[in-house]
């Protein structure tokens, strides 16, 4: 049971976010017991999250928030040497606020181009008609009245035109609607220190809203975790600084993202050198990583390949059949391109997960 309990970590982060090598690390990685081969375990688990983003390094600093409550489970088979096979589902709603998730290097070139083109035409527009009212006012004093309202409309459409809200992903963080979410997971040990991952996150718009289209969102995912040390590391039963290598790991983690209109959004690969120890009596865990992400962008973007920094933080908490758990993820690009930007995103998670 507590080796299930470490497997249900992948769900610890939404759908759209990387998998915990807390699990990744099998049982060495908690100290619990491993199947049997041979012997098969189902966990019931149920998620609640509430987690938001935010994108610093794009135009009006867009932001999106949601609340997840995920339902489903672990099924794990014990193999020889250690090892295991485990798949893990779940699904559930997703209530959004602001923009609904999205695939990392999401940018708005298109719409900001057309916003642009828009703006300026109507500019345009404005001042042949502004031309106009001129002349006739040069001809009628009386109109002078009108040509003060037209002059004032000016103004106002300069600074309306140019709002962030115009490329539909500002400040508006209102409740917009509850969205669907699942997560699928195969996962192969054949040992307790080597896994493989192969990765489906769906995602549901449940209907057109800014710029979120209605329709099916998907990520797919493959990632390979190496322990370079036997993983049992813990402050609790004595051990010391020098045991932190033990608790050292390599992963390689690949993804490919759609938009619910079929558009190819890119892909990345991360990979990642991570520490992952305990401490307080076995209580709380710790796990820290980072490493550089090679981030493809799909050609809707007309963005050249870059070198990202991706790094993440994850606190969990066990409490009886529960698992409190925070994490942080942030990335940082170097890149200043049109509808991209320098500077930081990030990712930002709590909440709980009930095994039964």
């Amino acid at each position: 049971m507590f080796r299930s309990r470490l497997a249900l970590l992948a769900l610890l982060l939404s759908p759209f976010a990387s998998i915990s090598p807390a699990e990744a690390h099998g049982s060495h990685g908690g100290g619990g017991e491993s199947l049997e081969a041979g012997e098969f375990d189902f966990t019931p688990i149920i998620t609640i999250e509430g987690h938001g983003g935010f994108d610093t390094n794009l135009e009006g600093d867009p932001k999106h928030y949601a609340i997840d409550g995920m339902f489903g489970g672990v099924f794990e088979w014990g193999l020889s040497n250690g090892g295991s096979f485990a798949i893990e589902a779940a699904i559930g709603p997703a209530l959004v606020w602001g923009e609904a998730e999205h695939f990392y290097g999401k940018v708005h070139v298109d719409d900001h181009d057309d916003h642009q083109k828009g703006h300026q035409k109507g500019r345009d527009n404005h001042d042949d008609g502004h031309e106009e009212d001129h002349d006739d006012h040069e001809e009628d004093h009386g109109g002078h009245d009108d040509h003060e309202e037209d002059h004032g409309g000016h103004k106002g459409h300069g600074h309306k035109g140019h709002g962030h809200k115009g490329h539909g992903h500002g400040h508006d963080t209102d409740f917009k609607r509850t969205d669907i979410k699942g997560f699928l997971q195969a996962r192969y040990a054949p040992n307790d220190r080597l896994s493989f991952e192969l990765a489906w996150n769906p995602y549901y718009v449940s209907k057109d809203q800014g710029e979120d289209i209605q329709g099916l969102k998907n990520e797919l995912g493959a990632k390979v975790t190496w322990a370079l040390g036997d993983g049992d590391v813990n402050f609790g039963l004595g051990d010391g600084i020098e045991d932190l290598v033990n608790g050292v790991y390599l992963s390689v983690d690949h993804r490919q993202g759609w938009e619910s209109d079929g558009m190819y959004v890119g892909n990345y690969t991360d990979p990642r050198v991570g520490l992952g120890f305990k401490f307080g009596g076995d209580e709380i865990s710790l796990m820290i990583e980072a490493g550089p992400r090679f981030y493809v962008p799909g050609s809707y973007a007309g963005l050249d390949p870059r070198t990202d920094f991706a790094g993440e933080i994850e606190l969990s908490v066990p409490v009886g059949d529960a698992t409190l758990f925070l994490h942080w993820q942030q990335v940082y690009s170097w890149e200043n391109a049109s509808g991209w930007g320098e500077g930081w995103q990030h990712h930002v998670g709590t909440g709980v997960t009930f095994a039964f």
